[in-house]
């Protein structure tokens, strides 16, 4: 069964892949890909994809579980070790595909935005497809290999991560900067706050949430995004 909030299809790979578009208020913009945490295409990622549309932005969120939610920390864990990279990297590539294509897109490259085992899909992304990333943001996210191979990237790199992260703690982050730097010519503007994982979600509130974190930190992504794609 299908999430219910799937409200679009688009090709992939010679398969179907679901997805949730948000349009902007005029029905034209630039596109912005919203990668899913680790839970699935939840109303939280559904949110994103709303705010970032009201904002002017075309927004796909792939459903990369293929329409299932989870809840609990060891399902989300079995989810996560079973999505193939390979599967997620083709509906991700035609996410982009598909909003290159409609005519209500602007421009000839997308944003791409993560959360968690999202921001490091969205850098894995930007390094594979290039120059059809102008932008990416990822909220407290890495690639799973330490030494990923940034080659590639050549999109703008907006980060957020929480000071007291226990998943990923600084000097793993600053590491990854320093390596984005050294194997592309785009230094990362990367911001830490005084939150803990997943400062974003609302849904997690109050265990997690902070909604004066949140606030800057979506400020800034905005100004960044029309910066790079507006």
């Amino acid at each position: 069964m299908g999430n219910p909030r799937q409200n679009v299809t688009f090709p992939s790979n010679g398969r179907t892949a679901h997805g949730y578009l948000a349009m902007p208020p005029k029905s034209i913009g630039p596109a912005v890909v919203v990668v899913q945490e680790w839970w699935g295409l939840t109303a939280h990622i559904a949110d994103m994809a709303d705010r970032l549309a009201a904002e002017g932005f075309v927004a796909l969120a792939p459903d990369l579980y293929g329409g299932t939610v989870v809840h609990d920390r060891a399902e989300a864990a079995r989810m996560k070790a079973e999505l193939p990279a390979p599967r997620a990297a083709q509906d991700l590539r035609g996410a982009i595909d598909f909003l290159l294509a409609q005519p209500e897109v602007v421009g000839d490259a997308v944003g791409a935005i993560g959360f968690c085992m999202g921001g490091g899909l969205a850098l894995a992304l930007a390094a594979q497809e290039g120059d059809r990333i102008a932008a990416v943001v990822p909220f407290y996210g890495l690639p799973d290999d330490p030494d990923y191979d940034y080659r590639g990237l050549t999109a703008h790199v907006l980060g957020h991560y929480a000071e007291n992260d226990r998943s990923l703690p600084v000097p793993v982050v600053d590491e990854a900067a320093i390596r984005i730097g050294e194997a592309t010519d785009r230094r990362p503007e990367i911001h830490f706050y005084p939150a803990g994982h997943a400062f974003m979600n609302d849904e997690k509130q109050p265990s997690s949430y902070d909604a004066l974190q949140a606030d800057t930190a979506w400020r800034r992504t905005l100004t960044f995004l029309w910066a790079h794609l507006g």
